[in-house]
């Protein structure tokens, strides 16, 4: 046996057991899943093929449009929110401050805690009558003679109380950005400031250009994060799938929880499935493609 094919035997039995998770865990249920958007599947029983019904249920379905509204207005405002904050942080923190580590752990800490846990948070910090937000809030509104919303109560006001709660979680984009600005060469700064360039100057023409891919991967990954958001909607929502109040907060996501898992609709919910993966598809390459020329790979 040559040495080369004793190193493919090594390579291929060490990665053995990784290849059959591969196939197993992820292959396979992707796969399944194509099938059954076809199918009118309820896990009880056996899939029936009923061809592209579950799709054209789809186009009719009223609460589809709904969700499918409700998750991309929470996307348009968190993403940009989110990507302001974050930056904004990193450059703060960036500064030769005293006390530098301790402050970048602090804004850092939030976004490690478990969703479930910073949801039961907010849900005390948005209620109308006993939240944080509103004992702050009552007495200076107060003073032009008006009162605060009641937050998750109220279907005007519960998709920016979520949006304002996705800040929350800025800390893992801010460390990104926070590396991606260590990265820019002092050089260019130096350069800058002996031809007479303010910070403004050396922000737009020297800081944004430097980490443009930094910015284009957080936006992404934030967009795809925002399109799949679940969990403070149904913790929020009393662990049900109905998007309280008024079906504000009947995110994407939660709509096709609740079909799969509550309505036993598996190949209705497959079918979402795919449906969302055509949007964040489709928006990744339109993403690419818009940003192309501002995006600098090479300094």
């Amino acid at each position: 046996m040559t040495q080369s094919r004793r190193q493919l035997r090594a390579g291929l039995g060490y990665t053995a057991l990784w290849v059959v998770g591969l196939g197993v865990f992820t292959a396979y249920p992707v796969l399944a899943s194509v099938y059954y958007s076809f199918c009118d599947y309820s896990v009880l029983t056996s899939p029936v093929w009923i061809g592209t019904e579950n799709y054209q249920r789809l186009w009719h379905d009223d609460l589809f449009w709904r969700a499918l509204r409700n998750t991309l207005y929470f996307a348009v405002f968190s993403v940009p929110l989110g990507a302001i904050v974050s930056l904004s942080l990193a450059l703060l923190l960036n500064q030769d401050v005293r006390g530098r580590p301790f402050f970048r752990a602090l804004f850092y800490l939030p976004s490690i805690v478990p969703a479930v846990a910073s949801s039961m948070l907010w849900l005390w910090i948005f209620n109308g009558q006993y939240g944080l937000l509103n004992f702050v809030l009552t007495p200076i509104l107060g003073v032009v003679g008006l009162q605060p919303p009641i937050w998750l109560a109220d279907p005007n006001w519960a998709k920016p109380a979520l949006v304002m709660m996705s800040l929350w979680g800025v800390g893992n984009s801010m460390i990104i950005y926070l590396a991606g600005l260590q990265d820019v060469p002092k050089e260019l700064y130096e350069s800058a400031e002996i031809d007479g360039a303010g910070p403004w100057r050396k922000f737009w023409h020297i800081t944004l250009p430097c980490i443009s891919p930094v910015i284009y991967f957080n936006v992404l990954m934030g967009t795809i994060g925002a399109l799949q958001v679940f969990t403070q909607a149904f913790i929020m929502s009393g662990g049900t799938d109905d998007g309280s109040p008024a079906r504000s907060t009947l995110f994407y996501a939660l709509y096709l929880f609740g079909q799969a898992f509550y309505q036993l609709r598996m190949g209705y919910a497959s079918a979402m499935a795919w449906i969302l993966f055509v949007i964040i598809v489709s928006l990744t390459w339109l993403a690419t493609k818009l940003s192309a020329r501002h995006v600098h790979y090479n300094r």
